[in-house]
């Protein structure tokens, strides 16, 4: 008489080594779920990833469109006002609140626009420095793999 084997997480080593056992069914189902939680954490892990990559990407670029913009406003009367939106507009997937910017003019920040044309008005061939931070979101499956991540660039452009 055939004997099924028994029922469980050692089932699967009595069906593998038993030439008797010839009822391996269910196995299939317990393979999935011992392996399943560890390939969604990977899939989920690599789309985290991705999105945080698009967000420094976007950072990036916005940074860099900020400082082309501050660079050249030197006659404007709102270079600070400029500047700060030439990067959240270059920034549309970022949220706009979340964002640190930091400008400075030959290494002194200014804070307003006020401030900042004073500080361009005699920089001509001097440093325009911007810097932004952005926090990130490395949560997978409920899980924060990185809690005080930020992703931060900085560019300097010559002031014209």
């Amino acid at each position: 008489m055939h004997k099924k084997p028994p029922i469980g997480v050692l089932s699967l080593a009595v069906c593998w080594c038993s030439r008797a056992a010839r009822d391996c069914s269910g196995v299939e189902a317990v393979e999935l779920a011992l392996t399943a939680p560890v390939l969604l954490l990977i899939l989920f892990g690599i789309v985290q990833f991705g999105l945080l990559l698009n967000n420094y990407l976007m950072l990036t670029d916005a940074v860099r469109v900020g400082a082309r913009q501050f660079s050249i406003s030197r006659t404007s009367t709102t270079p600070w006002t400029t500047a700060t939106s030439a990067i959240t507009a270059a920034a549309p997937n970022l949220t706009a609140a979340s964002i640190t910017i930091n400008l400075k003019v030959n290494g002194a920040a200014c804070t307003s626009d006020s401030a900042c044309v004073t500080a361009l008005a005699s920089a001509a061939g001097g440093s325009a420095n911007v810097g932004a931070s952005y926090p990130c979101n490395l949560t997978i499956m409920g899980v924060n793999f990185a809690p005080g991540c930020t992703l931060s660039s900085q560019i300097t452009q010559l002031i014209e």
